[in-house]
C-alpha cells in the first residue's frame, strides 16, 4: 500500500490506513514527527475510562456508564531539528514524501527529502514495526542523512502521554473526548532508556511504558536524557558531514493491568523492552516476516483481472489480522486499533463478520475472541438479571463487558447479539472440532444465551414461539415483533445448546441443565415464527413491517444520508427503509431456511428499501446477490465493501478502519463469488464469477486442513495442500479432495440466471458499477473527484 505524495487534506485518513497494531497495541500512521496530524493515536487494547452517561429522563436498566477507549502513551514520536529548524513538512521545501506498508513483511517504511527553510537539505528514511510475535513491543528505524552540506541535527525520541484531545462531534460514530485521561504515577530515566507509569481516575486500570535505543553516528555524537510525569525524551545531537548518517532504533514497550501492582508492570514492560533489545531490529522484522508468510499461506485470496480489488482484499486481510492475532482474550473493536471511532467499543460486528473471517484462516484468534465473551458472562448475566431474564444479556456495544449504549431501542432492545456470539460458537466448533473448548467455553455461551432465548420469548395461543419487542441488525426498525434475523439465528442457538448439553452432560449437569430444560428449547425452536407476507410474496422482516408506508427515497437528496443524521428515529421507524442488511443477512446466515425462489424474491423486494448507510450491508447483499443470480451486482457490492476504506466511502475513514467491511471484502469473495457454505461439518462451494474477474483462488482452513480452491469462468479445481482427505461439495455434488490430486469439475453457468433482470435500489443509493474492462475502470477512477 503506498502513498508518493502527502496531501494535507486526507492525513487523517491516512494515518487510518497505514495504521499498525497486533490486537494488543495499536499506532495510527501518524508522522514520526508527531506534527502535522489529523488524529494522533496510540491504543492499548481494553484501555479506557468511564465517564457517565447523561440522560434527559433516566429509567429502570438504562445503562449508567460509558467505557471510552483512551490515548495512550505516544511512544511513536521522534522529532528532528535542522540547525534549529524543527523537521515540519509544512514548512521549508519537500522533494520527496512516500510511505510504503509491505503487507507481506507487516513493516511501515518512510521516505522523505525535505529542505528546512535556511535551506539545509536532509534525507529521512523510518520503518515501523508493531510485532506479532513479541506482543508487547513496538519498533522504529529512524536514519537522518545529510544530503549536500553539512548540517547541525538534533533527533528526540519521546513518549508522550495525555496528548491533546480531538474536538468534539455530534455524528454519535465518533468517539467522545476525554480530556488528560492519564494521571503520572512514575517516571524514571537512565542513559539512552525512559519509562512512564500512569492510572486512570475511574476505571482504575494503571499503565506502564518504556523505550530504549540504539545509536549509531559520528564520534561527536551526544545523548541525553529527562523524564517527567507526562514525558519521557531521549536527545542526540551531533554534526554530519555531507552523506554522513545518524541512525537510531527505538523499542518501546506496554503492559497494563486492572489488578498488577506498579512493581509488576514495571518488571513487565522492562523485561519485554530487554527482549526486544535483544533480538534486534532485525530479528524482529525476520519474526514478522515469518508470522506473516505462514498467514498469507493459510489466508491469501488470489484475483485475476481486478488488481484494485486484489490490492484490497490483501490490505483487509492484513488489518483484520492486525485486530485480532495477539488480542487474546481481549475484545475485537468496531474499529480494530486503528482510530477511536466507536469510542473503541466492540459490537455484534466482530462474531459475525471478523470471526467468519478467521475462523477459516487463524481459528486460533477466534478462540481468544470467544474467551472474552466467556470471561464477560458474569457481567452479561447481570445485566439479563436487571431486565428480568434468565441466562446472559451480552451488550450491544462495549470495552469491557457492561453494556454502553445510552439509546436501549438499538442497545438494550438489539438481544441478537447473544445469538451471533453463539453463533460464532458453532461456527468455530464446525470449523475446527475443537471440543475441549465446546465442553467449557462453548457449552457455556451456548446454554447461557439459550436461556436468554427462552425467557425472552413466549408461546402464542395457537403453539407459536414468539419473541416481541426486540431490534434487528437494521438499526432503521427498532422494538418490533418476530423479527426474523433474531428469530432464525435464535433457533440454530436453541438447538445447539441442546446438543452442546446432551454431548456434555458432566457440565451441563454443573449449569443445572435438565432435560426438561432441553426439551422446552427444541420445542421453542421447532415453534418459532418466521413472518411471511402472502399477500406481497415475501418473508417480512418482523411483523407488519411490510403493511408500513415506504419511505420517500425520490424525496431524498444525497446530503440527507446517512439518513440517522438528518431524520428522527421516530419517523425512521414506522417506515419501509432499511440502514443495513437484515433479512438479506438471515438468508445469508440461515440459509437452509428459505427455498431459492423465496431467496430470489426477498433479495429483490429489500433491494428497493436498503439505503446501506452502514458499512455492514455491501458485503451481505453481494453474497445474496451472487446466489441469487445477480452476479455482476454482487460485483459491484463487492468494490463498495473492499474499498470503503480505501476510497472513504462514509467519510468517517479519519476514526479509523471499518473491521466488518474489511472483514467483508473476504467473505465478499469467497462465500459470495466462490460460494462458500459451511454445512455443519461439511464445506460446500458454488463458484461464480462475474466479467471483470478472470480467475478467484483461496485457501480455507477446515478441520485441520488446509483447502486450496482455483476457480476460473469455466472450470473449479480443488486440492489439499495439507491433512487427511475431506469431503467437500461443487455444486451440490459431493466428492472427496486430497493432498495427492486436484478435483476438477465445471464451473457452472446457470443461463436462466444470466438474463435475470437486475433490481432496482432506492433513488441514488445504486452502487456503483464495477466495469469488466480494466482500462475502463481506471479511465472512470480518474473522472471520479
Amino acid at each position: 500500500m503506498r502513498e508518493t505524495s502527502l496531501d494535507l487534506d486526507v492525513l487523517a485518513q491516512s494515518e487510518s490506513v497505514f495504521a499498525l497494531s497486533n490486537g494488543h497495541i495499536g499506532w495510527r500512521g501518524n508522522l514520526d514527527e508527531g506534527d502535522p496530524h489529523g488524529l494522533s493515536g496510540s491504543y492499548l487494547n481494553g484501555v479506557h475510562e468511564l465517564r457517565p452517561l447523561p440522560y434527559a429522563e433516566s429509567g429502570y436498566g438504562y445503562p449508567e456508564q460509558d467505557q471510552v477507549m483512551i490515548n495512550v502513551t505516544d511512544g511513536k514520536i521522534i522529532r528532528l531539528l535542522v540547525d534549529d529548524e524543527p523537521f515540519d513538512i509544512r514548512y521549508g521545501e519537500l522533494h520527496q514524501h512516500e510511505r510504503c506498508l509491505d503487507l507481506r513483511t507487516g513493516v511501515l517504511d518512510r521516505r522523505v527529502e525535505w529542505s528546512s527553510p535556511s535551506g539545509r537539505r536532509v534525507r529521512v528514511t523510518s520503518k515501523r514495526i508493531v510485532s506479532f510475535v513479541q506482543r508487547s513491543v513496538a519498533a522504529i528505524y529512524y536514519d537522518v542523512e545529510a544530503v549536500d552540506q553539512q548540517v547541525r541535527v538534533v533527533v528526540q525520541s519521546e513518549l508522550v502521554a495525555n496528548e491533546p484531545a480531538p474536538p468534539t462531534s455530534n455524528d454519535p460514530r465518533v468517539s467522545a473526548t476525554i480530556n488528560v485521561p492519564l494521571q503520572g504515577e512514575f517516571h524514571a530515566h537512565e542513559g539512552l532508556r525512559c519509562e512512564l507509569l500512569h492510572s486512570t481516575n475511574f476505571s482504575e486500570l494503571m499503565m506502564a511504558t518504556a523505550m530504549d535505543h540504539e545509536v549509531d553516528g559520528p564520534p561527536s555524537m551526544k545523548v541525553h536524557s529527562e523524564s517527567f510525569d507526562d514525558l519521557g525524551r531521549v536527545t542526540v545531537t551531533v554534526s554530519l558531514e555531507a552523506g554522513e548518517h545518524l541512525r537510531l532504533i527505538k523499542y518501546v514497550t506496554y503492559g497494563w493491568s486492572a489488578e498488577r501492582s506498579r512493581e509488576a508492570l514495571r518488571d513487565q514492560v522492562d523485561g519485554a523492552l530487554v527482549a526486544a533489545c535483544d533480538t534486534g531490529w532485525d530479528g524482529l522484522c525476520a519474526q514478522q516476516l515469518d508470522f506473516l508468510t505462514d498467514f498469507w499461506d493459510r489466508a491469501d485470496v488470489a484475483i485475476d483481472g481486478d488488481d484494485e480489488i486484489q490490492q484490497a482484499v490483501r490490505f483487509s486481510l492484513f488489518h483484520v489480522l492486525a485486530a485480532s492475532a495477539r488480542s487474546e482474550r481481549r475484545a475485537i473493536p468496531a474499529k480494530g486499533l486503528t482510530g477511536n471511532g466507536y469510542d473503541g467499543h466492540a459490537f455484534w460486528d466482530s462474531e459475525t463478520f471478523v470471526l467468519s473471517v478467521l475462523t477459516y484462516t487463524m481459528p486460533e484468534a477466534v478462540a481468544h475472541a470467544l474467551h472474552w465473551r466467556y470471561d464477560t458472562l458474569p457481567a452479561a448475566m447481570k445485566r439479563a438479571q436487571s431486565l428480568g431474564l434468565d441466562g446472559a444479556a451480552f451488550p450491544w456495544r462495549t470495552i469491557g463487558g457492561q453494556e454502553c449504549s445510552a439509546y436501549w431501542p438499538a442497545g438494550t432492545a438489539a438481544f441478537h447479539v447473544g445469538a451471533d456470539v453463539a453463533d460464532a460458537v458453532i461456527r468455530y466448533l464446525h470449523a475446527t472440532g475443537d471440543g475441549e473448548f465446546e465442553a467449557t467455553v462453548g457449552s457455556d455461551l451456548l446454554i447461557a444465551t439459550a436461556r436468554l432465548w427462552f425467557s425472552l420469548g413466549h408461546f402464542d395461543p395457537v403453539g407459536g414461539f414468539r419473541i416481541d419487542g426486540v431490534t434487528g441488525p437494521d438499526e432503521y426498525s427498532a422494538i418490533a415483533d418476530n423479527n426474523i434475523y433474531t428469530n432464525l439465528m435464535a433457533q440454530r442457538n436453541l438447538l445447539a445448546a441442546a446438543d452442546a448439553a446432551e454431548r456434555n452432560e458432566e457440565r451441563a449437569r454443573e449449569l443445572k441443565v435438565e432435560m426438561e430444560e432441553i426439551a422446552r428449547w427444541r420445542r421453542a425452536a421447532q415453534a418459532m415464527i418466521v413472518p411471511f407476507d402472502n399477500t406481497v410474496g415475501v418473508h417480512s422482516q418482523s411483523e407488519r413491517f411490510t403493511d408500513h408506508e415506504v419511505w420517500d427515497f425520490e424525496a431524498t437528496t444525497a446530503e440527507e444520508y446517512p439518513l440517522l443524521l438528518h431524520f428522527a428515529y421516530f419517523d425512521l421507524y414506522r417506515k419501509q427503509v432499511v440502514k443495513q442488511a437484515d433479512l438479506v443477512l438471515a438468508m445469508f446466515l440461515r440459509g437452509d431456511a428459505f427455498t431459492e425462489e423465496q431467496k430470489r424474491s426477498n433479495f429483490e423486494y429489500y433491494e428497493k428499501l436498503t439505503v446501506r448507510d452502514s458499512s455492514l450491508s455491501a458485503c451481505c447483499q453481494s453474497v445474496i446477490a451472487a446466489e441469487v443470480g445477480h452476479v455482476s451486482l454482487a460485483y459491484d457490492y463487492l468494490a463498495e465493501a473492499a474499498l470503503m476504506d480505501l476510497d472513504d466511502l462514509e467519510h468517517n475513514t479519519r476514526d479509523g478502519l471499518h473491521m466488518a467491511s474489511l472483514a467483508g471484502t473476504w467473505i465478499g469473495l469467497v462465500a459470495g463469488l466462490g460460494g462458500m457454505r459451511a454445512s455443519g461439518p461439511t464445506l460446500k462451494f458454488a463458484p461464480r464469477l462475474p466479467d471483470g474477474i478472470s480467475r478467484l483462488s483461496f485457501n480455507v482452513e477446515f478441520l485441520g486442513r488446509r483447502l486450496h480452491v482455483d476457480a476460473s469462468p469455466t472450470t473449479t479445481s480443488y486440492v489439499l495442500k495439507q491433512g487427511d482427505d475431506l469431503e467437500i461439495s461443487h455444486f451440490g455434488d459431493t466428492f472427496i479432495v486430497s493432498v495427492k490430486q486436484a478435483s476438477t469439475f465445471e464451473t457452472v453457468r446457470d443461463v436462466e440466471r444470466t438474463t435475470l433482470t437486475p433490481p432496482s435500489q432506492p433513488y441514488g443509493r445504486e452502487p456503483t458499477h464495477r466495469l469488466a474492462d480494466p482500462a475502463k475502470r481506471e479511465e472512470k477512477h480518474e473522472e471520479t473527484p
